[in-house]
């Protein structure tokens, strides 16, 4: 066998690729060489002889009856000058020597066998791998190219970038480590296998080797998600009621998966029961945390909101976000956590904007608040006749220069301003045959003030004679004699149906119920509105 032979022989076995593509790759060769050689743009042909083991280089014509091309073409009489046997349609080719080949040619050829090499090697790697993605395979480390790392993964070489690399980890030349095949890329210098040990794929394989209820399919590995040198959340449902799944992969006092704690460097793991209902997954996905609630908030959008304690926040939110970060990613869904105090200050926010905000306080200037009066409530903040009506005398007094005559006006203002919508439900409603016992009149600011403040006391209650003197002074007779206010309140309690309520025990008691308010006093005064 000759020494090309014996060549294209080595080649072949050492990358993995067939002779016949490798020979292939040296005639291409040898044809660009002589063309670089020869200078010249005729058709060339290169071809093997296998009883001296060489390249022979022909120039090609093709014999024609009419030439047009005169480079490549030839006519019958022209082509049988070289062969007499040639017809027309045939092809004369030539000869030329290629021993004088010089150093550049040489360089040139060297440059397109390997390319073509290259090329096959590719071809062959990506044939062998693709189907391969996401399989585990054991290596070892050849060599470290920078950040990146090349390992011998059997028939070939296989990078393992830095992005692919856990921040735990470092090796050295030699070590044996187990990889996954992550892709196969057919660009590039050089075969493209690309292998990782960061992927989420590669814990997974992890615990297929280590729990057999993986491997045989009772237990079922339905989700992932890793960041590599920090947590893993892996989700797992077992296929047998018998069986439970976090319980196998954690393994007899958590054998199985402190083996693979080891292999990743003392990366963390959290083993979570997988479940159809997104709600108790997020709600197992966010452990340890609590979770007070979870909320669905677009199904269609895969978005939902999770309410914990506000003790629970930061525990659920986990280190710079990454346990909301990886349930999130486990669950395939958008994940806002908010805590009860958050969510209330929200709701309170949105009912708040719900309000319609009442009229302002400058409309009391057509129920006669004098202007300065308008102007100080409004420089302390007092925008709305709500906000005046709600506002309890002692939070009237706070306010600077205040006088008490001044909230008497206040007074007068805001129940002309209320009398006009009692007055408007007066019209609307129908005429009683009999009139009705008169109720109390509607006073939005009874809390605020005492019943009597700035006005007239109500008139005594006539005293009428006993039926039984017909000589007694009628009504016309002699005016009735008005009672004594400071023995009106002694009166009251005697009578029962407005004694205090029982068990107060005494004490002045405010009690709300549907009629209103009862005061201090005894009195029963409609409630603020």
């Amino acid at each position: 066998m000759s020494n090309l032979l014996s060549s294209i022989d080595i080649i072949s076995k050492e990358k993995g690729i067939d002779s016949q593509i490798v020979l292939d790759a040296v005639r291409d060769a040898m044809l660009v060489a002589a063309r670089k050689q020869f200078k010249t743009q005729e058709d060339m042909a290169a071809d093997f002889d296998p009883k001296s083991g060489e390249i022979l280089v022909y120039i090609v014509k093709q014999v024609v009856e009419t030439v047009e091309d005169k480079l490549n073409q030839l006519t019958l009489e022209q082509a049988r000058r070289l062969d007499p046997n040639v017809e027309i349609g045939g092809e004369i080719r030539i000869s030329k020597a290629t021993d004088g080949l010089g150093r550049i040619a040489a360089q040139t050829a060297k440059q397109v066998i390997m390319q073509k090499i290259r090329e096959a090697e590719r071809e062959t790697v990506f044939r062998d791998f693709n189907d391969r993605i996401g399989e585990m395979v054991p290596g070892i480390v050849k060599r470290i190219e920078g950040p990146d790392m090349v390992v011998d993964i059997g028939k070939s070489e296989a990078r393992l970038p830095k992005r692919e690399q856990s921040r735990l980890e470092g090796f050295s030349m030699g070590d044996r480590i187990r990889v996954i095949i992550k892709a196969v890329e057919k660009s590039g210098k050089s075969p493209g296998v690309i292998v990782s040990r960061a992927d989420p794929e590669f814990v997974v394989r992890l615990f297929e080797q280590e729990v057999p209820e993986i491997y045989d399919g009772t237990v079922v590995v339905k989700a992932c998600a890793r960041e590599a040198g920090e947590r893993t959340k892996i989700a797992v449902q077992s296929n047998d009621r018998d069986v439970d799944a976090v319980g196998a992969c954690v393994g007899m006092k958590g054998m199985r998966v402190q083996s693979i704690i080891r292999e990743l460097r003392g990366e963390k793991i959290d083993i979570i029961e997988f479940s159809e209902d997104p709600k108790t997954f997020a709600t197992n996905a966010l452990s340890p945390a609590k979770i007070t609630r979870v909320a669905i908030v677009d199904a269609e959008l895969r978005h939902m909101e999770v309410i914990v304690d506000d003790t629970q926040l930061s525990l659920a939110i986990g280190k710079k976000g990454q346990n909301v970060r990886l349930a999130a990613k486990l669950l395939g869904w958008r994940i806002d956590i908010k805590s009860q105090e958050e969510k209330r200050q929200e709701v309170e926010m949105e009912m708040s904007a719900l309000v319609v905000p009442g009229d302002p306080v400058s409309v009391l200037l057509n129920h006669g608040l004098p202007e300065v009066l308008l102007n100080m409530l409004v420089r302390n903040g007092v925008g709305t006749v709500e906000n005046l009506g709600a506002m309890t005398p002692e939070q009237l007094a706070r306010i600077p220069d205040m006088m008490e005559e001044y909230m008497t006006m206040i007074q007068a203002a805001v129940l002309s301003y209320y009398s006009q919508f009692e007055a408007a439900v007066l019209a609307a409603q129908p005429e009683a045959k009999e009139p009705a016992a008169k109720a109390p009149a509607y006073d939005p600011l009874a809390h605020l003030f005492p019943s009597n403040f700035g006005q007239e006391p109500e008139p005594a209650e006539e005293v009428q004679a006993p039926a039984e003197d017909p000589a007694g002074p009628g009504l016309d007779s002699a005016p009735a004699e008005a009672p004594d206010l400071a023995a009106e309140p002694e009166a009251e309690a005697d009578s029962p149906a407005e004694a205090a309520p029982e068990g107060t025990g005494g004490e002045t008691v405010s009690e709300t119920n549907d009629a209103g308010t009862v005061s201090d006093s005894g009195e029963t005064v409609p409630e603020s509105h």
